[in-house]
């Protein structure tokens, strides 16, 4: 790597990765509660069997897994729009993300409750506490564990994923880098150069997933 090529991977890395911080791990952090959010409540849905409600979910899941979700982006930021309805760009993706991994982690998490044995949730309403209760206090710590490595994974691809909110000109990392290269003409270097810092922030995520799973298999040998 020459001298001018040098300074400008120099350059361009913290130019990439302030809208990293800035944006992406916001984008991120806010888009994947919301999901586990909506995952949570789906998969609770299913598991209690609420007839009407579970067909509706069943519904959410097919159509969302169903479609790819640079068109569910699209649809929300340029198709809404025509609707009636304006759309923040950040907001947009938020929106877009939540409910793309939220279809996901409901099924993540529907498995995970249903591999808790039935009579601990029987046993739990027989001790004199209310169904929610249970679910609260016995049923969903559970599942939770169990779930935790998918969950984990879920949100490290969703770090990836956020480089498709830069067609909806969101100006996270990708799309940083896509002006600097229109500026510098490296595509080369700066494409390896966001790659990088991809993996950075997917590498801690692992590292930390690996932490809290270790954490909760001692917790679930107590």
């Amino acid at each position: 790597m020459d001298g001018r090529l040098a300074e400008l991977f120099i350059d361009s890395f913290w130019q990439i990765l302030v809208p990293g911080i800035k944006v992406t791990i916001p984008l991120t952090a806010i888009s994947f509660t919301l999901a586990l959010a909506i995952a949570v409540t789906v998969a609770l849905i299913q598991y209690a069997k609420v007839p009407v409600l579970k067909e509706f979910a069943r519904f959410y899941i097919w159509v969302i897994r169903g479609t790819p979700i640079l068109v569910q982006l699209f649809v929300v930021f340029y198709g809404l729009p025509h609707a009636g309805f304006l759309i923040n760009p950040f907001a947009a993706a938020v929106i877009v993300f939540s409910i793309n991994e939220g279809a996901y982690c409901a099924e993540t998490m529907r498995a995970a409750l249903e591999s808790v044995p039935t009579g601990q949730l029987e046993a739990g309403l027989t001790s004199g506490m209310t169904y929610m209760q249970t679910m609260r206090r016995i049923i969903l710590p559970q599942a939770f564990r169990t779930a935790f490595p998918t969950l984990g994974n879920s949100l490290i691809s969703m770090v990836k994923d956020t480089s498709l909110a830069a067609n909806i000109t969101v100006t996270e990392m990708f799309m940083t880098t896509q002006r600097i290269v229109a500026r510098t003409y490296e595509p080369l270097l700066l494409y390896v150069e966001v790659g990088l810092i991809y993996l950075i922030f997917c590498t801690v995520l692992t590292k930390l997933q690996t932490a809290g799973e270790k954490r909760l298999n001692t917790y679930g040998r107590r």
